[in-house]
């Protein structure tokens, strides 16, 4: 639970520093300001715009419009089970799988948000089949992607669930409507990523190339306020996270890589835990915050992957690797590729630099075996 606000408080530098039950600091940008002020995502996101004089303002009014739609859907799921928003609304997305009603709820929410903010001239979500152009708006230098409701298939039981949204410069001339090769760029040109998880409280996680930092949404004040601020994963930790159920369809180096940290050969070494929720935001916030390893490997049943490069990977990736961990697909750097399509999917190990420095070991071990 979140500590008062009203209190003072001194940042805990212990080894559990960064997780949800630590205390932070609502240490303010200037030395002038009173220690028991907390810091709301707003102020945090002018700060950092006024280190840079030539900025006009669209990146922060952008990031403002994430912030509404955050509170907006965060407010849906508070009462869907009061106002019978569970469910399916009735259709399939082109994934194949089935819309729930917060689904809908939740995309025309980030759609509506981004569109009135008139910074945005391309969006991409995993519920359009198609990119959505924003006609009225061709000049603006903008291209967000988004999961509107990562882990909607587990909404009906109340289990965690959130906003997935990456951020693109459009690469086409200043003055013409943007186009599908604006969206289709790596995760290294990502200028902002981020998610919002809605579980027993409300956190939104960003990063704009500068760190990662934790904002909770306080019902009180209606604001975001910082209480993770410089989130650092741990270089390694004993978890791991993935769908055992899927075990019998895994290349060679992933069953290896899994026996190692379940079974260890060594004598004292004990083996990893299991911890696997099945939505995204919530495995990799929490390896984000404890450590460990989160992987959605290709199996011979989905050989491309299942997690979407472009809206769950790639600002996932970004947010880690900010905060010091790494990102792999197993033969390269999640980051490095280059979308063809808006939804192409793409494995992914994630989570702590030593946990996924071991599981590339037995990639590279399997590789060096296939070549004798």
């Amino acid at each position: 639970s979140l500590t008062p606000i009203c209190l003072r408080f001194r940042r805990n530098t212990s080894a559990h520093s960064q997780t949800l039950h630590s205390t932070y600091s609502f240490a303010t940008m200037d030395s002038a300001d009173h220690d028991d002020t907390p810091i709301t995502l707003t102020q945090h996101i002018l700060a950092q715009q006024h280190a840079f004089p030539e900025a006009t303002g669209d990146f922060s009014t952008l990031l403002h419009a994430i912030e509404i739609a955050s509170k907006y859907i965060s407010s849906k799921v508070r009462c869907a089970g009061l106002f019978n928003l569970y469910g399916a609304e009735g259709t399939t997305n082109v994934q194949g799988e089935v819309v729930k009603k917060l689904d809908v709820i939740s995309n025309n929410s980030m759609i509506t948000a981004l569109r009135r903010s008139q910074t945005v001239s391309l969006m991409v979500s995993e519920e359009n089949e198609e990119p959505i152009y924003v006609p009225e708006h061709p000049r603006a230098k903008y291209v967000v992607v988004f999961d509107p409701l990562d882990g909607s298939s587990n909404v009906d039981a109340n289990v965690t669930i959130g906003t997935i949204f990456g951020v693109y410069r459009k690469q086409g001339p200043a003055d013409k409507p943007a186009v599908l090769a604006d969206a289709l760029q790596p995760g290294s040109a990502l200028v902002a990523s981020g998610y919002t998880m809605y579980g027993s409280a409300t956190t939104l996680v960003l990063t704009t190339g500068e760190g990662v930092n934790g904002f909770t949404l306080d019902p009180s004040l209606g604001e975001f306020v910082l209480t993770h601020p410089d989130i650092r994963c741990k270089p390694k930790h004993t978890i791991f996270s993935v769908n055992e159920g899927n075990s019998m369809y895994w290349s060679q180096p992933t069953l290896d890589y899994i026996k190692s940290i379940k079974l260890p050969e060594s004598p004292g070494v004990k083996p990893y835990s299991a911890r696997y929720v099945g939505s995204m935001v919530a495995d990799v916030h929490r390896t984000l915050l404890y450590g460990g390893i989160f992987m959605y490997p290709a199996d011979s049943n989905s050989p491309s992957g299942k997690l979407r490069l472009l809206y769950e990977s790639n600002p996932m990736s970004m947010i880690i690797e900010q905060a010091g961990g790494k990102s792999t697909t197993g033969t390269a750097r999640v980051m490095d590729l280059v979308p063809t399509s808006i939804h192409e999917r793409c494995p992914i190990y994630i989570g702590s630099s030593q946990c996924v420095d071991e599981l590339l070991s037995f990639f590279a071990k399997h590789e060096a075996t296939k070549k004798k």
